[in-house]
């Protein structure tokens, strides 16, 4: 039949290649939440193991960073620095982000705390 055309797949591809495109901006947002989610619990660990160490801070250094260490462990982190001057203390934590984000690598938050 002149005239007709056949149908050669065309329009399958571009709604394939448009479907794929969809699907890897999904996950490089996805990944960007995880690391954004991953960085917020270091910092929440962080401040809080700060707090807690600071006030057993005069147990010394061992009592206070385990005080801290296992703050940050409850709240999803591990505690990678523990310093204890006085009653100051100075703590660092790492929380590994979900899913792709890991590849990345981790998330570190930094908190200080000790009398005013």
């Amino acid at each position: 039949m002149p005239g007709r055309h056949r149908d050669t797949g065309g329009a399958a591809v571009w709604v394939l290649a448009v479907g794929l495109i969809c699907v890897l901006v999904s996950v490089g947002f996805a990944a960007a939440g995880a690391a954004v989610v991953a960085r917020h619990r270091a910092q929440t660990a962080a401040d809080l193991a700060a707090l807690a160490a600071a006030v057993h801070a005069s147990e010394g250094r061992d009592g206070a960073c385990e005080h801290a260490r296992r703050i940050a462990s409850a709240n999803g982190s591990r505690l990678v620095s523990c310093r204890v001057d006085g009653l100051d203390v100075t703590v660092t934590t790492e929380a590994r982000p979900a899913g792709v984000a890991a590849l990345v690598g981790v998330a570190r938050g930094s908190a200080r705390a000790g009398p005013s």
